[in-house]
């Protein structure tokens, strides 16, 4: 007997579109917060301590997974006195590192050690391009538990070195803290 014209799908065909339906829900629920939309992360004061000034900021906490993979991607300015703070549960390693797909603002970033140091840090150039594994990474090279991103350029222009303390809210930097004799 043939089959009348038009969609008919027998218990098999059924399956498929319902598997397919499921697993394209599943890729929107787990894609990163922001690929489509925004969404606002909580915001802390941080200062960073050099040998001669104190530099305030007003940075964004990203503190989930979700969080640091979107990071500053998609944006088109970040304030002179801003910037984003990635936080660790767990210390990253020194072959641990950050890439620039979709961001398009030059940054600076701080690797920060368990004191709230600056361990290592380095400058940032937009990837411009589309495809993700032609954007480089930026390694920390040394075993980091945050991160700070800032604007190009704001390091030097603030003498900020390796070694600087960098403090936030609710952060148990020791490295502001004096030492004992």
């Amino acid at each position: 007997m043939k089959r009348p014209a038009g969609l008919t799908l027998g218990t098999r065909g059924t399956q498929a579109v319902v598997l397919a339906l499921l697993v394209g829900l599943l890729l929107v629920w787990q894609w990163p917060a922001g690929a489509g939309e925004s969404f606002t992360l909580e915001r802390a004061p941080l200062e960073i301590v050099t040998e001669g000034e104190r530099h305030r900021l007003e940075v964004e906490l990203a503190r989930s997974s979700a969080e640091r993979q979107k990071g500053l991607m998609d944006r088109d300015h970040l304030a002179a006195d801003a910037g984003m703070l990635f936080l660790y549960t767990e210390p990253q390693s020194p072959q641990g590192g950050f890439w620039m797909y979709r961001t398009r603002i030059p940054l600076d970033i701080a690797f920060l050690d368990a004191e709230g140091r600056i361990a290592a840090k380095a400058t940032m150039q937009p990837c411009p391009s589309q495809n993700p594994y032609d954007c480089p990474v930026t390694l920390a090279g040394v075993t980091y538990h945050a991160a700070l991103e800032v604007n190009a350029g704001y390091f030097e222009a603030h003498d900020i070195e390796v070694g600087d303390c960098v403090t936030w809210s609710g952060s148990a930097s020791e490295c502001a803290r004096p030492r004992d004799p």
